[in-house]
């Protein structure tokens, strides 16, 4: 029986949509089918040092939470990726997140630093499956509390703080789980992907980085 690996990654906020948004936090927790319903069985965080841009810009902490010292203290995203691929462990597993960027950004993290592509595997979008099932146009998906509310479901945590997303995401998860069918592939051999835009500063309602468009619209 499969493991559902339910992620989420913070990046380093960038103006320009060009460059590489480093990832600077990862938060996951691991699912196991129980009596017909995925329930969690451990979790995963940590911090991750920038790969490129060593100083976090000054949208960053605010918007994130996270600090120069926690990321100054992490380790490198190779050193993070081989202790996550230790945590996730052996038995065949799903990888789960809300929305497409984060896959696209391990793709392009991996690739930056020279690593295989062969674990990203059986990604599945889990904005897009709960977008889907709720007859909602997928141009205009479900932001992550909006989906907690449509459920009736608290958020719990912080938004934008890695491990608080994912447990949220995984709550939407068990919520629909016996409702969707999830897909297998990986991304290894697959085309070579270009990122969607990463924390956008366009305006859209159900965008769920909309408050940093905000804040940097105050900024200027």
């Amino acid at each position: 029986m499969p493991n559902y690996i339910i992620f989420d990654l913070e990046f380093m906020v960038v103006r320009k949509q060009q460059h590489l948004a480093d990832i600077i936090e990862i938060g996951a927790v691991k699912m196991t089918e129980h009596e017909g319903a995925p329930v969690i069985t451990d979790k995963f965080h940590s911090y991750v040092k920038p790969s490129r841009q060593y100083k976090l810009t000054p949208e960053t902490t605010p918007f994130t939470g996270i600090t120069q010292e926690q990321v100054n203290q992490a380790p490198s995203y190779p050193e993070m990726l081989e202790t996550f691929l230790e945590w996730i462990g052996q038995d065949p597993y799903y990888l789960c997140a809300w929305g497409p960027d984060d896959k696209y950004q391990l793709i392009q993290h991996c690739r930056y630093h020279h690593l295989p592509l062969d674990w990203l595997q059986n990604y599945n979008d889990i904005q897009l499956a709960f977008t889907r099932l709720h007859h909602s146009d997928h141009r205009q998906r479900f932001g992550l509390k909006r989906a907690l509310e449509h459920l009736q479901l608290p958020f719990d945590g912080e938004p934008h703080h890695a491990a608080d997303d994912a447990w949220n995401t995984a709550k939407i998860f068990a919520s629909i789980f016996s409702k969707i069918k999830l897909v297998t592939n990986n991304a290894a051999e697959e085309k070579l992907y270009v990122s969607e835009v990463v924390y956008s500063t366009g305006h859209n309602e159900n965008h769920p980085f909309s408050r940093l468009a905000e804040m940097l619209g105050m900024a200027q």
